[in-house]
């Protein structure tokens, strides 16, 4: 067992059985032994491959994207744009050298939501000069109107699960087998509140931290003008499943095997988010499929001009990454990735976007 399995397993003896919000909470953030806290978790030698490290073009697109939504605003000044979770600030760099070519002389300044140490490193590397500041938490975004972004952010935040049994849905926590390894059970008495029909052994994902953050932005934008922008993978209609999965090495993994050393996550519920963002008065633009979003924002043109200065191995490099960004099989990132965005109802429609 790894150390915070070990520590784990020490609160579950001492407390009793926990929940999988808590359990991915101590997994991805622990101050130790956290996944995000001791390692740069992406790239080949990583466990997984952002679409911002795939191709220069996807950062690209959204910065100029993030031009015309600019212009949409008013063209305030200077432009607050903010990252959630930003990797290794490839996908801001990328997106600030095409706002600068698509808006000339417009002043913006980037801020970065980071708790990661070894990925703060990678950013202030990479956004070198650019004026980037750093925050631990995105309600220390300076006021203004803003574009944030939020790429692959919202699917490991924590929450909690549900399976619906005989007696109504039982929370899944997580406890100790007979040898003292980490297994999944249920509270044995029902939650409440939670009356949806389904039939038993359904799984039900109930995302409280990811709503508690829509909500906060969705006023946000409301109140001082701006767009949320966010992509990742996950289902446009409310359903059952667990999607809870562990990633290490390009591979599914045993979400309890390793505590620490695999990357956690579940498919975010598009509907939940539109939901709680509508609650608070925002609109909400899409969701769309992310090779759609990507396609009606210039992809396959961008590729062509890319081409037109590429030797053939470069070429061959482009048509790989065109190919896995708009792979339209039910896995593929053109498909399973979803796009929405939350703004004031007075910003109008949204490149690539439909009224949600």
């Amino acid at each position: 067992m790894t150390p915070l399995g070990r520590e784990i397993a020490a609160i579950i003896r001492e407390t009793g059985p926990i929940g999988i919000d808590r359990y991915m909470a101590l997994c991805l953030g622990h101050p130790v032994h956290g996944y995000y806290r001791t390692r740069d978790p992406l790239g080949a030698r990583g466990d997984f491959t952002t679409a911002p490290e795939i191709t220069q073009m996807f950062g690209e697109l959204v910065g100029a994207w993030a031009a015309y939504v600019h212009q949409a605003m008013g063209a305030p000044e200077p432009l607050i744009l903010a990252e959630l979770g930003p990797g290794r600030g490839t996908l801001m760099a990328d997106a600030l050298r095409a706002l600068a070519a698509a808006a000339p002389g417009v002043r913006v300044t980037p801020h970065l939501v980071e708790t990661s140490p070894v990925l703060r490193a990678a950013q202030e590397r990479r956004l070198a000069g650019s004026g980037a500041t750093w925050h631990d938490a995105a309600d220390t975004l300076p006021d203004g109107p803003v574009i944030i972004l939020a790429n692959e952010f919202f699917d490991c935040l924590p929450m909690r699960q549900f399976v619906r049994a005989q007696g109504g849905w039982h929370e899944r926590l997580i406890g100790l087998g007979e040898n003292g390894e980490l297994v999944f059970g249920l509270a044995p008495d029902p939650a409440p509140g939670l009356k949806a029909e389904a039939p038993q052994g359904a799984v039900v994902s109930v995302p409280g931290p990811g709503l508690d953050l829509v909500r906060s932005l969705a006023r946000r934008v409301c109140a001082q003008g701006g767009v949320v922008l966010i992509f990742d993978y996950g289902h446009a209609r409310p359903g059952f499943g667990d999607t809870l999965q562990a990633l290490s090495g390009h591979a599914f993994a045993d979400p309890l095997a390793a505590p620490g050393e695999a990357d956690l996550t579940c498919h975010v519920d598009f509907a939940a988010l539109a939901l709680a963002a509508h609650e608070v008065g925002a609109a909400v633009h899409g969701p769309a499929d992310q090779g759609d979003f990507l396609a009606a924002l210039g992809l396959h043109k961008r590729a062509a001009r890319l081409r037109l200065r590429a030797d053939d191995r470069q070429a061959e490099a482009i048509d790989t990454a065109l190919a896995r960004l708009t792979d339209s099989r039910p896995e593929g990132m053109g498909r399973l990735f979803k796009v929405m965005a939350l703004s004031a109802p007075a910003l109008g429609p949204l490149p690539g976007l439909q009224p949600g």
